[in-house]
């Protein structure tokens, strides 16, 4: 590991600088789907998702080919699994849920997924929790409920109920974190992204072109302009972020690796301020209670010193 650093420090660097990428793919997603004077979008939320599932597949397989073919073919359906609910749906479900809410809303409701990653993990896989975790997962629903219901009043233009769509693709996260953690912890981060996207590659393909992707206009400054911040989410929002997360994951636990959201919803927020987002002060405290409901959750046990 480059200059020796110990885990126990390695895991907060990942841990600050992916809440800095992924907190700043919310306005990404934004910008490219773009929209014209009319307030016609420039890409369709399909052909978004599926854009940004090639051209990430295209760079993960070229440089993580060798890593992937020494994978078992046992661990196949599991890593199908984790390319479908860490990468495949949630690339379309951001995409359709930021038509109609802001880039804002959508980082801070991400933040939700160490709750949901300790309810699943609860209920699916048998991990145990505190009545602490509780407690901060009920705070942590309740803000979120908050958070939608003052950007109902603040917004009203905009359909909250498409937040939903984002708490299903945090549940599809919180699942492929545990998926990662129980049954692919022995596989190299790269390989298992990697393998990620051999498996949803041919599904994106097939739902490009059935969105009509062929007939996007490629010589358009507007479409051009898409595809640059579409190939900037690629490279650092899922490329560099992925391989960073898996390892992550195998460093520390399910619920440590999600509390990447603790800085998301500030990074998100600040970028959709600048970008002329309306936010009121409910809004704010909605959030603080977010917050402290993943505090809550992901802080562990402080350790009895050893003489």
């Amino acid at each position: 590991m480059p200059f020796n650093i110990p885990n126990s420090r390695l895991k907060y660097i990942y841990l600050v600088i992916l809440s800095i990428i992924w907190g700043t793919s919310f306005i990404l997603i934004k910008k490219a789907l773009g929209q014209d004077g009319d307030g016609n979008l420039t890409l369709q939320p399909l052909q978004l998702g599926a854009l940004r599932t090639m051209v990430s597949g295209v760079i993960l397989i070229s440089i993580g080919w060798n890593s992937f073919a020494k994978t078992r073919r046992k661990d196949w359906p599991w890593l199908a699994l984790s390319g479908l609910l860490g990468t495949f749906f949630p690339a379309f479900l951001f995409a359709y849920a930021q038509t109609e809410i802001d880039s804002a809303i959508s980082a801070i409701l991400n933040s939700t997924i160490p709750l949901i990653t300790l309810i699943l993990g609860a209920v699916l896989f048998g991990i145990s929790f505190s009545k602490r975790q509780l407690l901060g997962v009920i705070i942590g629903l309740t803000g979120a409920v908050c958070l939608v219901l003052a950007g109902m009043e603040n917004n009203p233009g905009q359909n909250y109920l498409f937040a939903g769509i984002i708490l299903i693709a945090c549940c599809c996260y919180a699942s492929n974190v545990n998926i990662i953690k129980r049954y692919l912890q022995n596989i190299k981060p790269l390989a298992i992204a990697t393998a990620n996207f051999v498996f949803i590659l041919p599904l994106a393909l097939i739902v490009f072109f059935w969105a009509d992707g062929d007939r996007l206009d490629f010589t358009s400054d507007a479409v051009l302009r898409s595809l640059g911040f579409i190939v900037i989410l690629c490279i650092f929002g899922t490329v560099a972020a992925k391989i960073m997360f898996n390892k992550l994951v195998q460093m520390t636990s399910p619920v440590f690796a999600s509390s990447v959201t603790y800085l998301m919803p500030v990074i998100g927020l600040t970028w959709g301020i600048l970008d002329g987002e309306d936010f009121s002060i409910w809004q704010v405290l909605a959030t603080g209670v977010i917050i402290l409901a993943v505090i809550l959750v992901t802080r562990e046990k402080k350790k009895p010193a050893s003489d």
